[in-house]
């Protein structure tokens, strides 16, 4: 039996392998497409303590070469289900059972895609999910933010300090941000509000350098940007364990800074989990909170 499964694994998974493997425990890590989760996407990770600069890609794979090097185990499978069999648990694979003494549900979370032509060609080139992980990179440039909630304004905020404009689009003629927010966005003399309208096609080569909006009543207009920032949410990916774990409305795991969830002996780490920040450290952060906690539990027992 293994001491501990991990499910995922991005930089919380992995950072919970690391600390797992250090207290001497057996781990198994999970993964069902890829290891590092969305931080291979990033072209340069510079807010990481420690790091001045690195790619997304060398950061994960640096994070994946030292947990195995640990001894830790990973394995390309689905975790598509969990069992509760009281001082040990049964995470079913889309090929295989693991019986476990204790879970960490790592599985992170996505972003929302804008759905349309060749976001994905410029992702990393001009589109971004991140400002505050990417913002930086677009000083003195015009940029876009599209969304209206929380983090959109957010996002707009942090980047009016570094952006030389910064358009802000809704689909909508309203904010669902907060609106004390809202008004200080508006103060703002670089910031830019456009309602009513989405990017019908992104413009550019190699990179971004424009996009084109259709607003409700079909009218096209351009916008030069070089910049593209989405914030219209993200999704978790939990719903196979929905069932026997406490997950809220929007499909995140109910846990709080110590990672426990309402289920004894499982835990969950990362973007996975309810909480307000989402970044590198976090994610980090939380790996090495849940892996201490399953192996404190697994020596008292």
């Amino acid at each position: 039996m293994l001491d501990v499964v991990i499910i995922g694994a991005g930089t919380a998974g992995m950072s919970a392998g690391i600390y797992a493997a250090r207290s001497g425990k057996t781990a198994l890590i999970l993964e069902k497409k890829a290891y590092g989760g969305q931080i291979i996407n990033t072209p340069n990770v510079e807010n990481y303590p420690g790091i001045k600069s690195i790619s997304g890609f060398a950061f994960a794979t640096g994070l994946y070469e030292q947990v195995t090097a640990l001894g830790v185990k990973v394995a390309f499978e689905e975790a598509v289900s969990i069992e509760d069999c009281g001082d040990y648990k049964v995470v079913n694979t889309n090929e295989n059972s693991y019986e476990t003494k204790a879970v960490i549900i790592a599985t992170g979370a996505k972003n929302r895609q804008l759905g349309i032509d060749r976001e994905e060609q410029f992702t990393g080139a001009g589109i971004s999910y991140c400002a505050t992980c990417d913002g930086a990179f677009f000083r003195g440039r015009d940029v876009a933010v599209i969304g209206g909630g929380n983090t959109a304004v957010e996002d707009a905020l942090f980047l009016s300090n570094y952006c030389n404009k910064v358009y802000v689009i809704l689909r909508r003629d309203v904010f669902r941000a907060d609106p004390k927010d809202v008004e200080i966005l508006k103060d703002k003399e670089n910031v830019e509000f456009i309602y009513n309208s989405n990017i019908a096609k992104i413009h550019g080569e190699n990179t971004v350098d424009g996009i084109e909006l259709r607003d409700k009543e079909g009218k096209e207009t351009f916008l030069k940007v070089q910049g593209i920032f989405v914030a219209i949410g993200q999704v978790p990916d939990n719903q196979s364990f929905q069932s026997l774990i406490s997950i809220d409305d929007a499909g995140y795991v109910i846990a709080s800074e110590d990672c426990k969830t309402n289920v004894e002996g499982i835990y969950t780490a990362g973007d996975c989990r309810t909480k307000s920040v989402r970044q590198l450290t976090t994610a980090a952060s939380d790996g090495a909170v849940a892996a201490l906690a399953a192996c404190e539990r697994i020596n008292k027992n």
